[in-house]
Formats: structure tokens, C-alpha cells, sequence
């Protein structure tokens, strides 16, 4: 186990770790101990009771978020002909067809955030699955990134559409906005993000759905939620 600094010592012993915070509490405390010289990513954690083992309990989903990531989103879009000229118009950084794909395959090239793609480039999109799928880029028509309405796509995602998917472990983890945003904001981005959640629970999925809740910084501690206020 790493050996953990000083400020982040500080910070955990300036609130409970146990104590169960309702969403605006557990945004100041949060606020209170990220205390990096730069402006902290603020992260939503969320354990399901779900079996991710299982297909028909799979939550995954997007959502944008009222107030945005504050982050720039690169976008790289698979779309070829008039499709490849309507996603350069709205935006996207990057457009093409095999020589991407073939790029990120030789040459290990990452300088994109996002993957989109027209349903009619799959095929080339496929082959990519063992390299974006880890990463969690891999287009999908769930998430809204396999799709002929790429203009929508691409407006939504730079406006702050970000996904959520389980992984092993039967935890989400999102981003939900920077220190610099404030409480209220950080707590209309964190509740679109778990209405979402909880409006995907699976019909198959028995017991408690939300298991735990825990907002952390990019540096600073995790902070619990009261999960009971979140499913109302």
C-alpha cells in the first residue's frame, strides 16, 4: 500500500469516514479535502447489486450532464462520404476509415477521448474491439456512439454526455465534473448521473440495487452517500 501524503492525512481525519452523507454534504467534504494544486476531477463510484456475469444484468448507459464534464472531449469518428463531411462540420477532431484503424493498431495512437461510429463501418470498427473495448471507448448503439445522426452525437458529447457502464466488480465509475464547479453544480451533475442509474436498474436484479455510494477528488479521499435518499 502506497504511503499517502500529508494532505491527504489531513484529510481524512477532518470528517467520518463512516458517517453516510446526504448528496449536497458529501459534495463539501469532498470540496473541502481536494486540495491538489491543480483543478481535481470529482468522481461518482457506485456499487450495484448486480451479477455483471450475467447478460440481463448489465447497466450501462449515458447521460448528459447539465453542467458538462469541464473537460474537452476529443472526438475520432468512423464515417465515410457525406457522413465523414457532416462529422467534421459538427466538430469532430478526427474522421476516416481503415487508415485510423490501422493507426491505432500499428502505431498504439490514443489522442481521442471518444469513438463514434456509423453503423455501416462496424466491420472496420470491430477489428479495434480488444483496444478500445479495454479502455472503454469501444462504440455502441446503448451509449449512442454507433449511430447515422453523428451531428447529434457529436453536439451531445461535447456538451458533456458522458457513460456508465459496470464493470467486473459491479461498480460504475464516472466523472461528474472539477472542483472549480461548485456544490450546486456538482449536485445536478451527480443526480442526473444516479437517476440514471437508478432508472436502468435491471427487472432481473433482486435486493438492495444500490449498494454503496462514495464521491471522491481526483486526490482526496472517498466520501459515503446515503444511498436511501438516492433512490427516491
Amino acid at each position: 500500500m502506497p504511503k499517502r501524503g500529508k494532505k491527504y492525512q489531513d484529510s481524512i481525519k477532518s470528517f467520518d469516514k463512516q458517517k453516510l452523507h446526504d448528496l449536497s454534504e458529501a459534495v463539501d467534504v469532498v470540496l473541502s479535502t481536494a486540495k491538489a494544486n491543480f483543478d481535481e476531477t470529482i468522481e461518482l463510484h457506485v456499487k450495484l447489486g448486480v451479477d455483471p456475469r450475467h447478460a440481463d444484468q448489465q447497466v450501462r448507459g449515458a447521460v448528459v450532464l447539465p453542467h458538462g464534464t469541464g473537460k474537452t472531449v476529443r472526438v475520432l469518428v468512423f464515417a465515410k462520404g457525406d457522413k465523414a463531411k457532416e462529422a467534421l462540420e459538427a466538430g469532430a477532431e478526427y474522421v476516416g476509415e481503415n487508415e485510423l484503424a490501422d493507426k491505432i493498431q500499428k502505431e498504439n495512437w490514443f489522442d481521442f477521448d471518444v469513438v463514434i461510429a456509423t453503423p455501416d463501418m462496424m466491420g472496420v470498427v470491430g477489428k479495434l474491439g480488444r483496444v478500445l473495448g479495454p479502455k472503454g471507448i469501444m462504440p455502441n448503439p446503448k451509449s449512442g456512439t454507433v449511430t447515422f445522426d453523428l451531428a447529434k452525437a457529436i453536439e451531445e458529447i461535447k456538451a458533456g454526455k458522458v457513460e456508465y457502464r459496470l464493470d467486473k466488480t459491479a461498480i460504475i465509475h464516472v466523472p461528474v465534473g472539477k472542483k472549480s464547479f461548485g456544490t450546486e453544480k456538482l449536485v445536478d451533475n451527480i443526480s442526473a448521473i444516479t437517476d440514471a442509474i437508478v432508472k436502468a436498474k435491471p427487472s432481473s436484479a433482486k435486493g438492495n440495487y444500490l449498494k454503496s455510494v462514495a464521491l471522491t477528488s481526483t486526490m482526496g479521499p472517498g466520501v459515503k452517500l446515503n444511498t436511501s435518499k438516492l433512490m427516491n
